[in-house]
């Protein structure tokens, strides 16, 4: 790809797709340095959806940019929940153990995510090969439990069930239970308190000071339904179901192959922008990598998700800051330390359809649920 884009846009062109240049520098920052990303993008996301709600006589332009401040909330808080929260489970965004656990806690209390104590235990079982893909395993419990998605069944009917989910009133509403359970209603008195009051003190301010409906719009709908939907669609994306015999190996080639990175994106023209059929299917190609892509990387695809069987592979690394190149140069090594190399995907839809896929040829006996 690099070969034929020009130079000043291939920064942006490695974080869209979450793939490097050839010989591209690799790019060395801390951890704490996601924390204010995610900061950014969500107070920026709540303070543009909430403005047209705010103002008097808000012109159409600003209720038009609406869209946009509630993609960038679900983008900071996406990061809040693939990123930060993620890894400070593994201890990996700040230098000491205590402070990776207690944002990790205050984060899990305010965005509603599993008490972050109950993931981090649950979330390192998801590592172990004996463990991933089984009834102990929490991607299992979303994909088979939450969402309803059985081994065996046609992938069309897997597919029917997916798109149902993501504009159920009643799977957002089972969701969103099933969050509050594991956020506020722990058995962690601290735990819940910080929860209880941050939601409970929310939503009194915005009654008080008549802004509710700003409050619902701009912070109560991308916390629920748009989180929601995001999550569905990036778990679906992160594992495949193998073939039965390395299922039943439960050793390092398993963990290859049900993992995949995802990439948004696709492969530019090898035409030139010179001829008119060049520069026909350049529009297109841009046209396509600013919308389609560029919606999937803020909205699903957010931080090191595309690079998540990087992630499984060397879970413990603080190169996940870089995750980018990190993953690369591991590709470019041969991935010291296990058998088989890695396996990727071009664009969201392609991801999600070859793991429904695998799911559909599994007979629901390998993975336990005959």
């Amino acid at each position: 790809m690099a070969e034929r884009i020009q130079s000043w846009l291939q920064p942006f062109l490695t974080w869209l797709t979450a793939r490097p240049a050839p010989g591209e520098a690799a790019i060395e920052r801390p951890g704490e340095s996601f924390v204010a990303i995610a900061l950014l993008w969500t107070f920026a996301g709540v303070a543009l959806s909430a403005a047209p709600f705010l103002l008097a006589d808000a012109p159409l332009a600003l209720w038009l940019t609406l869209p946009l401040g509630l993609l960038a909330t679900s983008c900071g808080l996406g990061l809040f929940q693939v990123v930060i929260f993620h890894h400070c489970s593994h201890g990996t965004v700040f230098r000491s153990r205590a402070r990776n656990r207690q944002v990790g806690r205050l984060v899990s209390a305010l965005l509603l995510f599993k008490r972050f104590d109950d993931y981090q235990h649950e979330h390192m079982l998801h590592h172990s090969p004996k463990k991933l893909l089984t009834e102990e395993d929490e991607f299992a419990d979303f994909v088979l439990g939450l969402c309803g998605l059985e081994p065996g069944l046609p992938k069309r009917e897997l597919w029917r069930r997916v798109c149902v989910s993501l504009v159920s009133p009643a799977f957002h509403l089972r969701f969103l239970r099933r969050r509050i359970g594991a956020s506020l209603f722990t058995g962690d008195a601290a735990h819940d308190r910080v929860g209880r009051i941050g939601w409970a003190g929310g939503f009194l301010v915005a009654a008080a000071c008549g802004v509710l409906p700003a409050f619902l719009v701009a912070w109560v709908l991308p916390v629920t339904v748009l989180l929601q939907a995001a999550t569905v669609l990036r778990i679906l994306c992160e594992h495949r179901f193998p073939e039965p015999e390395l299922i039943a190996m439960r050793n390092r080639d398993f963990v290859c192959h049900a993992t995949a990175g995802v990439f948004p994106g696709r492969e530019p023209p090898a035409d030139r922008a010179s001829s008119l059929r060049g520069l026909m299917l350049w529009a297109g190609w841009w046209l396509e990598m600013l919308t389609v892509h560029l919606f999937v990387r803020l909205f699903v695809l957010v931080g090191d998700a595309p690079c998540h069987d990087f992630h499984h592979r060397r879970p413990a690394t603080r190169r996940w800051t870089d995750y980018i190149h990190a993953r690369q140069q591991d590709l470019e090594a041969g991935s010291p330390g296990f058998p088989s190399g890695y396996i990727e995907n071009w664009g969201l839809i392609s991801a999600i359809d070859a793991n429904l896929a695998s799911l559909a040829a599994t007979r629901p006996e390998t993975i336990g649920r005959g």
